[in-house]
């Protein structure tokens, strides 16, 4: 949840971004391919939406679909009441997901989004449906290791717009709008509640392979933290870290498309495959 430090782009935040896109859609199309060998679905990270994800449907390889998850309090669908609990918002992911043809599927999830594709993986599974063939999550502790900050989605509205500024997740810019955050606060409030209240076992786990991508700097989610992903799947494992801090993934965004495309399809951007 914590953000890069030093320019902003509205892109890769997803904050702004978009906001005319059709309401009450959960999937977002990032992008088309003809004859798709792929679904990627991306989910983003605390306070951002579809849009965040944009960029990358313009650089993954051939035969990937990019579609992007879109809750309520999300640009289109700021209007909506943002969800307070991650049950009810995994319910509502799962059954969008659940009602697809059967093209494979990948999760790619950042930060929160990784908490969430995590869970809709488990509830995919559990109520039988095709799951992703692989998970991948990004700048996330493990589900089972308890967050390293105190909890600041409970403060005061100056407080936390203090603590928003202090991690930079919100340009400054737009902290200083108050009619504009007094839209933006529900939604962040929430999505900051979900990440800091999650928290699960080690036998929590998922039936397919896990990758794990990590910013070497990122002091949220560290390399220890994110190598414990690899307690949550009975399948196969993968941790890469990359340069960066916590939006390393926007940052540095050629390393890691280039990782999720090995992964995912055994080759390199730029690369095909018969």
């Amino acid at each position: 949840m914590q953000s890069r430090r030093g320019s902003w782009s509205p892109a890769p935040r997803g904050v702004l971004a978009d906001l005319t896109m059709t309401p009450g859609r959960w999937i977002v199309p990032l992008r088309r391919t003809p004859d798709a060998r792929v679904r990627l679905f991306c989910f983003p990270h605390a306070g951002a939406g579809a849009s965040a994800f944009r960029a990358w449907s313009r650089t993954l390889p051939a035969g990937v679909d990019v579609l992007a998850i879109q809750a309520p309090g999300r640009e289109a669908r700021l209007a909506e009441a943002p969800f307070q609990d991650l049950p009810p918002l995994v319910t509502e992911v799962a059954g969008a997901l659940g009602a697809l043809d059967g093209c494979p599927t990948a999760f790619f999830g950042h930060s929160l989004g990784a908490i969430v594709a995590f869970e809709v993986t488990r509830e995919l599974q559990r109520l039988g449906s095709d799951g992703p063939i692989r998970l991948f999550v990004s700048g996330c502790r493990a589900p089972h290791r308890a967050p390293r900050s105190s909890p600041i989605h409970g403060l005061p509205d100056a407080d936390f717009l203090e603590e928003l500024g202090r991690l930079g997740g919100t340009p400054h810019e737009i902290l200083g709008q108050d009619e504009l955050m007094a839209l933006l606060l529900p939604g962040l409030r929430a999505d900051f509640r979900l990440a800091e209240s999650y928290l699960t076992s080690t036998t929590a786990r998922v039936a397919c392979p896990i990758s794990a991508f990590g910013g070497k700097e990122d002091p949220e989610a560290t390399p220890a933290d994110m190598a414990g992903w690899g307690l949550h799947t009975t399948g196969s494992f993968q941790f890469r870290l990359f340069p960066g801090a916590h939006f390393f993934i926007f940052d540095e965004p050629i390393g890691v498309v280039e990782a999720l495309a090995i992964d995912l399809l055994g080759n390199k951007v730029g690369e095909t495959r018969p």
